[in-house]
């Protein structure tokens, strides 16, 4: 026990054959040549660079224009704030005689003209697409609450979009009569797909409200704005394109099939 078993026959047949394979190699001159292929197939080995740290100390610490607050191409050699283009200069609801500035409606934001300049666009192709409109601006267009383009409407009588009057509301864009804020815009396409309503009927209609201000109020159960935004809020599922699925099963408006969906989940609870 605890002692190796002597060498077995195979053992000593396999040492046999493997000097007598050593020796025939050397005898055809082959066991040189194979040494001189491994010395030409091992790569050589460079030697490695020491790597020198520069000293950077006495050096002065290098910092961008932006990190300076120096902008070269200003005369005083400061970069100036950037601050939107609709925004005023003065942002206090007071004029400077101390009576109260009016309210501008959501369709028809201030716009600072001397900071801006929009090149003028033909009638013809920014009433292209009279849903949504087909030209974006960043100054003159209004951003639609729910697909939120930017665009001058296609309206073609409206002089907001076709002479830049900034005075003007837009006509291709809703303004709610209660909160007059961004949540009550919506464009011509949004307004019929997503609620099922006509434009011309909400420009009729000085009492128009937006979905946000009738669910505050409470007098159309269960009728809610169905943008992605405010279903996130809400912790929902945006619908995506579901006009398809809404006029299949026979709604107006994908407003109305959420309705309905609401109310069917509140019975059932």
């Amino acid at each position: 026990m605890g002692r190796f078993p002597a060498k077995i026959d195979y053992e000593n047949i396999r040492n046999a054959r493997i000097s007598e394979n050593q020796a025939r190699l050397a005898s055809l001159g082959l066991q040189k040549t194979i040494s001189e292929l491994r010395s030409l197939t091992t790569p050589v080995k460079s030697p490695k660079r020491k790597y020198v740290k520069a000293d950077c100390s006495s050096a002065p610490l290098r910092r961008s224009n932006r990190l300076k607050q120096v902008n070269p191409s200003s005369p005083d050699g400061l970069i100036p704030v950037r601050r939107p283009l609709r925004l005023p200069s003065d942002l206090s609801t007071k004029s400077p005689n101390g009576e109260e500035k009016e309210k501008r409606p959501a369709n028809a934001p201030y716009v600072d003209v001397s900071l801006c300049y929009s090149p003028e666009v033909s009638s013809e192709r920014r009433c292209r697409s009279k849903g949504r409109g087909s030209v974006y601006d960043p100054v003159f267009g209004i951003c639609c609450h729910f697909c939120r383009q930017k665009k001058l409407c296609g309206e073609e009588d409206c002089k907001r979009c076709n002479d830049l009057d900034v005075d003007q509301p837009c006509l291709g864009k809703t303004d709610c009569s209660v909160c007059h804020s961004t949540n009550g815009v919506l464009c011509r396409a949004c307004l019929k797909v997503r609620y099922g309503e006509e434009m011309e009927e909400v420009r009729e209609n000085k009492q128009w409200k937006c979905p946000h201000c009738i669910e505050e109020e409470g007098t159309r159960p269960y009728w809610i704005c169905n943008s992605s935004l405010c279903l996130k809020k809400r912790k929902m599922m945006p619908t995506g394109i579901a006009i398809f699925r809404a006029r299949e099963l026979g709604y107006d408006s994908v407003a109305h099939l959420m309705m309905d969906e609401l109310q069917r989940r509140a019975e059932k609870v």
